[in-house]
């Protein structure tokens, strides 16, 4: 049975396109795979128990999924009762079919709560609805899946007076017990849909809530009475009816395309793929494309290109197609402009030049005002929605991890710290920047970050220490500010005299590889320098110890450097996998269902694993020593990245 659920609702908002594609096997799904997603539903099923418990005695209906007749009929029979709370209440309507997270009857007056993993300022007038009128994109898919919910529900009940509500955390709210996040374990052992076994039977054991409700009525009902429409082509009962038809029948939308399918999770670039690719599909079919198409270079790749929906709207797809007046070439003194920086790759692209576009005289005047020794760092964060200790808020910065890589005036390199939190519960920032600092105060050195991150971090611990009643927290404070520079809306202000410097910035200033395709992602800009760089590629081709450089958590016989014909791979995949040498019995008893660790969101979903659940001391000690692994490779690569640059400079 083929219904239009919510989930598939708000995908065919997104393109109706889409749901030609989603649910079929042969069609690539990139999205299914993402380790990032993947902790972030996690991080929602916590928010979703704790939620319940702000309604107890609540009815679950779980379990039959897929069988939507079935889960109606037990929804309609417990509806029978004058009062109830019912957790999933299903509504199935003429092909409409919804879920509620919480539904609350006293007679014909509903109360529909959608919960959600995000939070929002209490004081925030215009959280919806902006001062002109207009919804804050952000929150539409948002309100669009409550108003469906309630469109379907009062199919269902007429005569229901419902009003809307979304449940999420207010940033503002600060937690009065220490481990509110470790009463919710998610566990397979749940058997549950979220995964998540509560560990307190009472709300009044989890301390002050830091959850809260906003009333979305009236918004719901402009959106339904077509007053707010999701987009001039869009409006809801439109879209309802539209998305309906096309998805019962399996009939595609022939929805136009348009640049926002760049970010398209139906693609299969791989011209080996057995899957096929639903982007590909809808371009062979609205524009006639071919492989001659395919395989031109395309506006949706330039790096940061704003002017590009524009242009796509214009009938221009193609970089060849691009001219510097249409892209709004400007450049700036002693830097590459971002225009400067599009027009390169446009070129280089275009005219299938591999070679790098270096400003050495720039990147010579920069790596000279460097101090050695030079340190390298990289931080693992995660911002979790249940605080971990009494005093925190919701969705505050979590610090749990850290590399630094130091390299000398004489070539040696040493892996020189590193810090990992792995104990569940533990709010570690305080302890963090006490080993940060301990790592990096023993000299004047430079100090270099890839991308604002680990300022921003050390801006929000910053913060935290201005209220903690640590012993050292003026030393800390003093700490952050010498190697940081404040946020534009910071109280006050300041710019450290050892102000990391981003490699990442430099980079964009001086340096562009055509191997990278435009991004400026370390885990792209990696591979392209070692196989365009021949020092880098001999060195590292030998093992750790022959090369002048060492490591904490990997043999000195590793080698980070393989070649697959005349390509460097890439060395985050020489990453051992996880649990390569465990039996198949001891296989049997892990719950983290992760196989390797190579990327930001494997690290942050490893991190949720330690925290929320059970997982035995050899499982909790094989995702530590990869997360160290993984993290040091960062500060590693931007080792390399320097040396890639010394070598060019001199």
């Amino acid at each position: 049975m083929r219904v239009l659920t919510k989930s598939r609702f708000k995908l065919g908002l997104e393109c109706p396109n889409k749901l030609f594609y989603t649910g079929k096997k042969e069609y690539a799904n990139k999205k299914q795979e993402d380790p990032f997603l993947l902790a972030l539903a996690e991080g929602g099923f916590q928010i979703e128990e704790y939620a319940r418990m702000h309604y107890p005695n609540g009815v679950l209906i779980e379990g039959d999924d897929g069988k939507y007749e079935l889960l109606w009929k037990q929804t309609q029979e417990l509806l029978k009762q004058e009062n109830i709370v019912i957790y999933e209440a299903a509504f199935l309507h003429d092909g409409l079919f919804i879920r509620t997270d919480i539904l609350v009857k006293k007679g014909d007056v509903i109360k529909l709560i959608e919960v959600k993993s995000k939070s929002f300022d209490p004081n925030d007038d215009y959280l919806f609805v902006g001062k002109r009128g207009a919804m804050v994109p952000a929150w539409k898919p948002y309100l669009f899946d409550v108003a469906f919910q309630k469109y379907v529900m009062q199919l269902c009940y007429p005569d229901w007076e419902i009003s809307s509500f979304i449940m999420m955390a207010n940033k503002s709210a600060r937690t009065t017990i220490n481990g509110l996040n470790q009463f919710f374990r998610v566990s397979k052992e749940a058997g549950n849909r979220t995964g998540v076994i509560k560990t307190i039977n009472s709300l009044q054991n989890a301390g002050t809530s830091v959850l809260e409700q906003k009333n979305t009525t009236a918004v719901v009902t402009q959106i339904i009475n077509d007053t707010i429409p999701y987009s001039p082509e869009l409006t809801f009962t439109g879209a309802v009816e539209m998305l309906k038809e096309n998805y019962l029948s399996d009939t595609y939308s022939s929805w136009p395309t348009s640049y926002s399918c760049k970010s398209c999770e139906f693609v299969n670039n791989d011209a080996e793929a057995v899957l096929r690719s639903g982007f590909k599909e809808c371009f062979e079919k609205q524009h006639n494309w071919g492989e001659p198409e395919f395989s031109k270079p395309k506006t949706f790749d330039v790096w940061s290109f704003r002017k590009g929906a524009e242009l796509f709207n214009s009938g221009i797809y193609f970089m060849d197609e691009l001219t510097e007046d249409s892209i709004g070439l400007k450049p700036e003194a002693g830097r590459l402009s971002m225009s400067e920086r599009q027009w390169i790759q446009i070129r280089k692209e275009v005219d299938l030049d591999t070679s790098i576009h270096i400003d050495v005289e720039g990147l010579r005047q920069e790596i000279d005002d460097w101090n050695y020794p030079l340190h390298f760092i990289d931080f693992e964060t995660s911002a979790v929605p249940l605080p971990f200790t009494s005093g925190r808020r919701p969705y505050e910065q979590i610090a749990f991890q850290f590399s630094v890589h130091t390299y000398y005036q004489d070539g040696r390199i040493e892996h020189s710290a590193q810090y990992l939190n792995n104990a569940k519960g533990v709010f570690p920032n305080f302890d963090f920047v006490r080993a940060l600092r301990e790592a990096l105060d023993k000299d004047n050195g430079t100090i270099f970050r890839y991308s604002n991150h680990e300022n921003t971090i050390l801006n929000a611990i910053y913060e935290q220490l201005l209220t903690a009643d640590e012993l050292d927290s003026a030393t800390l404070i003093a700490f952050i500010k010498s190697i940081s520079h404040s946020k534009s809306d910071s109280a006050e202000k300041w710019i450290g005299e050892r102000d990391m410097v981003d490699l990442w910035d430099v980079l964009k200033k001086y340096y562009y590889n055509p191997l990278t395709k435009g991004s400026n992602s370390i885990k792209y800009v990696l591979p392209a320098i070692l196989n365009s760089c021949k020092y880098l590629r001999d060195k590292y081709s030998q093992p750790i110890d022959k090369i002048n450089l060492t490591s904490q958590n990997l043999p000195t016989s590793h080698v980070w450097l393989t070649c697959n014909g005349e390509v460097i791979e890439n060395p985050y995949k020489k990453l051992p996998r996880l649990f390569e040498d465990w039996s198949e019995e001891e296989l049997d008893e892990v719950v983290s269902g992760m196989e390797e660790l190579a990327d930001g969101g494997a690290a942050l979903t490893a991190y949720g694993k330690m925290q929320y659940t059970d997982i035995s001391d050899a499982e909790l000690d094989e995702l530590s020593t990869a997360l160290l692994k993984y993290c040091e490779l960062d500060t590693l690569a931007m080792v390399m990245l320097f040396e890639h640059f010394k070598e060019i400079a001199e």
